[in-house]
């Protein structure tokens, strides 16, 4: 990792984790409206495909197949390819995430009528930490719709290889194009580069930063668009700095997340309030407040799980009673989140990523 100084309603949670069953495999019109499990079958040559982890990404032919809430059979031909830095760079996963590229003529009556190009994550080292991921992002769409849907699904391979391979089936999970998640919040997505923090509105601000620091994630950046992307109404209008990418978070825990050197932290279990210096902590009384009010949902987020593993769950929580004893504590509220006001500390670090 390179460094660099200098509410659409959501379904309630109840009703949504009820469908978090392991033989729930249904699919809904709407590819990220559904909270069921979707069954889907990738076939193609595999050992190209995961091979493909060094260099400019190649696609490969591949299809896809599903059977539909009329139980017909679909099949959809499209191109896969391997993506993302880390993860696909390191050597460090089972499997690299991976990229879904459809082409619109082929989609319609499916489930992925009229999407283009979609990621689906793919566990690194095991299921556990794929799951706590996507949590993640359930959890900051209970905060806000400016956030990623995802879907989760149960992945089937189909290795057509010269010498194919056995894989057994994996829970992997799909993210909501960035266009179509901007264009829900009747926003769309910003090229402009060398946004700094300041730039994004401070209450949407501090409800992303706080989000990171009640994940414990610290690999972020906004003016690297480092795991950040931006919406916004229009040119004269100001960003939303959106969150994704959660996998150094110390919520989920992964086995191979570290946090950057420049930070000086031991572990990613530690935070990191990484938000730029506000002096007067009455800036954050709105953002607490609405932390606060959630605070009830985001528990029952994962004590509701038929998903999450035991472990997972009581780790999940004790992690959040840490947030919200530092959150309704004023003192170690100021001593947190007045962190980077400090001139000896790392708050100046600006995490840049392996973005090319």
């Amino acid at each position: 990792m390179k460094i660099q100084v200098k509410l659409c309603e959501v379904i309630s949670v109840g009703a949504m984790l009820l469908l978090f069953s392991p033989g729930a495999f249904a699919q809904n019109h709407e590819l990220f409206e559904s909270e069921e499990i979707l069954e889907i079958s990738l076939k193609g040559d595999f050992d190209k495909l995961l091979k493909d982890t060094k260099g400019e990404p190649q696609y490969f032919d591949f299809s896809l197949s599903y059977v539909d809430n009329s139980q017909k059979s679909k099949k959809i031909p499209l191109k896969v390819r391997t993506r993302g830095h880390f993860r696909r760079e390191m050597n460090i996963c089972t499997f690299p995430p991976l990229l879904l590229n459809f082409s619109k003529e082929t989609t319609s009556n499916t489930v992925f009528n009229q999407q283009d190009k979609l990621k689906l994550v793919m566990p690194c080292k095991g299921e556990k930490f794929l799951l706590r991921e996507f949590y993640v992002y359930k959890l900051y769409n209970l905060i806000t719709d400016q956030s990623f849907k995802v879907r989760l699904v149960k992945l089937t391979f189909e290795d057509i290889s010269p010498k194919p391979k056995e894989i057994e089936p994996v829970f992997a999970f799909l993210i909501e194009d960035e266009d179509r998640m901007a264009e829900r919040n009747h926003m769309a997505s910003v090229d402009q580069s060398l946004i700094r923090p300041e730039s994004v509105p401070v209450p949407e601000f501090l409800r992303m930063a706080v989000f990171q620091y009640l994940i414990g994630n610290t690999d972020w950046s906004i003016q690297y668009r480092q795991n950040i992307k931006l919406i916004n109404v229009d040119k004269t209008s100001l960003p939303v700095a959106v969150p994704y990418d959660f996998d150094h978070a110390g919520i989920v825990e992964a086995p191979y997340a570290k946090p950057a050197p420049e930070l000086q932290m031991l572990s990613v279990t530690e935070r990191r309030y990484r938000g730029y210096c506000m002096e007067d902590m009455q800036v954050f009384d709105e953002t607490i407040a609405l932390y606060n009010s959630k605070k009830e949902r985001i528990y029952k987020l994962y004590s509701d799980s038929k998903i999450l593993d035991e472990k997972s769950i009581k780790s999940a929580t004790k992690y959040l009673e840490g947030f919200y004893e530092i959150l309704n504590n004023p003192k170690k509220l100021k001593s947190e989140f007045q962190y980077p006001c400090l001139e000896g500390g790392t708050g100046n670090v600006v995490i840049k990523g392996l973005k090319k």
